[in-house]
């Protein structure tokens, strides 16, 4: 199956390039509900972009589609790797891509829905490329943070990263611990810093005609909305499925547990923490992870703030946008 090619607007200057509407925005906005609505509405099909729930049996944690609302609306890559699997941008993209090349041949259109801005800008501009991936130094790297956190230095891996390449520190946030060690990764392999490699890129590979939508149900909403959800996830029975994963051999060691949710509730199997006070660090650091989206898509060109509630304004947008793509 053939992924859609960005050279496709016509002599006139008419973008023939095939549709594809996000719907991101900060955790706990309310992006799955609506796009569930937004889909059944305009012959849509949901990908998703939520780096979590494409891990089978990362269920509660990640706020996974039920199967009620998976058979409302298609919904592609959900439930698509096992949690020791190792599952990486460059992987969602040509996976991503060819989910929404196969809805657009059955006249259908893509909806990319999850909070994940990487997984999101590589499906539509493409990657950087920095190599494969290198998993012997990215655990040398992760051992190192490890002896860092236990001498109270944890942010050792990126003082490093901006002796390197201070443009690339600049914009990774020094907890991101992921991103720090793979552009770590890019100037051991090749030589080259990462930001110039982006530079060069400029992520212009990009096949699609994009309404990007980010969903903004203001900062004291989006507060409440996050420590109900944590609640409501531990009342769910985050924990149990955490136990769970734990006897199938699915250990804290792996990058899929160390997702919010699933690696607070690993000292709690332990026995080194209390539910309560899981709960409250779970909340805490989801409001950070929060801030950190909006930070990110603060930087999208030409996206759309909408309030969740503001339903009509979100079906006029799709509707306006693919009125452009019609005429």
């Amino acid at each position: 199956m053939s992924t859609p090619q960005p050279q496709s607007q016509t002599e006139s200057g008419e973008d023939k390039r095939p549709p594809v509407v996000v719907i991101s925005g900060p955790t706990a906005a309310g992006k799955s509900s609506l796009a569930l609505e937004l889909a059944e509405a305009f012959s849509g099909e949901i990908v998703n972009a939520d780096s979590v729930q494409v891990y089978r049996g990362l269920d509660v944690g990640s706020a996974k589609p039920s199967l009620e609302e998976r058979a409302r609306v298609p919904h592609h890559l959900v439930d698509i790797v096992d949690p020791n699997v190792v599952y990486d941008a460059g992987l969602f993209m040509r996976d991503a891509r060819a989910a929404m090349d196969a809805i657009h041949q059955r006249g259908n259109l893509p909806f990319l829905v999850g909070g994940t801005g990487l997984y999101i800008r590589a499906a539509l501009e493409g990657l950087i490329d920095g190599g494969a991936a290198d998993e012997e130094f990215r655990e040398r790297m992760e051992k190192d943070h490890k002896k860092a956190l236990e001498e109270g230095d944890p942010l050792r891996l990126h003082r490093q990263l901006e002796e390197l390449d201070a443009n690339a520190a600049k914009r990774i946030h020094p907890n991101d611990l992921r991103r720090t060690i793979r552009a770590l990764e890019i100037n051991q392999r090749s030589g080259l810093v990462a930001s110039k490699l982006q530079e060069n890129h400029s992520f212009q590979d990009r096949p699609y005609r994009v309404l990007q939508i980010a969903l903004d149900p203001g900062v004291e909403a989006l507060v409440d909305r996050i420590d109900l959800r944590c609640q409501q996830m531990i009342d769910e029975g985050l924990l149990q499925e955490v136990r769970q994963l734990r006897k199938q051999g699915v250990g804290p060691e792996l990058r899929s547990m160390s997702a919010i949710g699933y690696r607070h509730m690993a000292p709690v199997v332990d026995g080194t923490e209390t539910l309560s006070g899981a709960l409250l660090q779970m909340q805490r650091d989801t409001r950070h992870f929060a801030k950190r989206q909006r930070t990110w898509l603060r930087k999208v060109e030409g996206i759309h703030w909408v309030d969740p509630k503001a339903k009509e304004c979100l079906q006029e947008l799709v509707r306006s946008f693919l009125a452009q793509t019609a005429s």
